[in-house]
């Protein structure tokens, strides 16, 4: 595989660090090593964070997964070792489905112990993770402009599109995927050519569609959506958008550039992993 490398502050060269963001913020949980994803899990009422430790592309054995109450306090830093550099994550059927390279680890979600790791053939920089209504689970290849389907144990090419534009966040919503994509044209700094935008993939047809209004505007890393809004970060700025349809993306926070692959409760809190702080911030919606 090739080396892939981003450096911890590649956003701070010739990228102005924005203020740390204030208004709704609940809280914030420290302590942790490169937090790129925070996932809600509702069953149990808990946050888990993935930490990379390292490079996000050497298969170094430093990453581990942390759960965190949801007054943001750790509660286990080191729930699930074993791992290279864990991203996205997603749950389905009690399984809890981590991005780690080139593999997808299984974990069993009640005690934390990793089950399996499933190879995904031709798999370059796996990212962020989605589960759909019918227990699928889609993984995005930031480098491949693809994205997998994994039904059970079994990875398959789901849709490869140069329209995905290196896709990074995924998030289900209903009969389609909205996909968050860094953009065109990667430079040594990882800032692109042409930068990324929202997207949406039919899960039916498979076809890919830019979101209107919403193209080419910010390197983009995570997506969730709550009802009608789409939000989604810009790692390499700190910012995070809010777009609904028929719309622009807005502008409704910022942090200092690491802001990676949200989280939601499906209500009214945001969980924002910070990565180049180390920090897991949770905001409230208006």
């Amino acid at each position: 595989m090739k080396r892939f490398i981003i450096p911890a502050l590649v956003a701070t060269i010739g990228i102005a660090a924005a203020p740390a963001v204030q208004a709704g913020e609940l809280w914030r949980a420290t302590g942790l090593q490169q937090p790129e994803s925070a996932l809600f899990d509702a069953a149990n009422n808990r946050i888990i964070v993935s930490n990379i430790v390292g490079n996000p592309g050497d298969a170094d054995g430093n990453g581990y997964l942390s759960v965190l109450s949801l007054d943001g306090k750790i509660v286990t830093q080191h729930w699930t070792d074993g791992m290279d550099a864990p991203k996205g994550m997603a749950i389905s059927a009690g399984k809890l489905y981590v991005a780690d390279i080139t593999k997808v680890r299984v974990v069993d979600l009640a005690s934390g112990r990793l089950v399996a790791s499933i190879v995904v053939p031709n798999a370059v920089f796996l990212n962020d993770m989605t589960a759909d209504h019918t227990g699928k689970v889609y993984v995005s290849d930031m480098l491949a402009d693809t994205i997998y389907r994994i039904d059970g144990d079994r990875p398959e090419p789901f849709v490869r599109d140069a329209l995905l534009a290196s896709p990074n966040g995924v998030f289900a919503d209903g009969g389609r995927l909205i996909v968050a994509s860094w953009g065109k044209g990667i430079k040594p700094d990882f800032s692109t050519a042409e930068p990324g935008g929202l997207l949406s993939v039919d899960l039916a047809s498979k076809v890919v569609s830019p979101l209107p209004g919403a193209r080419r505007f910010a390197d983009l890393d995570g997506v969730i959506a709550i009802g009608d809004t789409i939000y989604a970060t810009a790692y390499l700025t700190g910012t995070l958008y809010r777009y609904e349809a028929g719309g622009t993306p807005e502008a409704v926070a910022h942090f200092k550039p690491g802001s990676a692959d949200i989280g939601t409760d499906g209500k009214s809190i945001l969980y924002v992993p910070l990565m180049n702080e180390g920090e897991v911030a949770a905001l409230k919606l208006d």
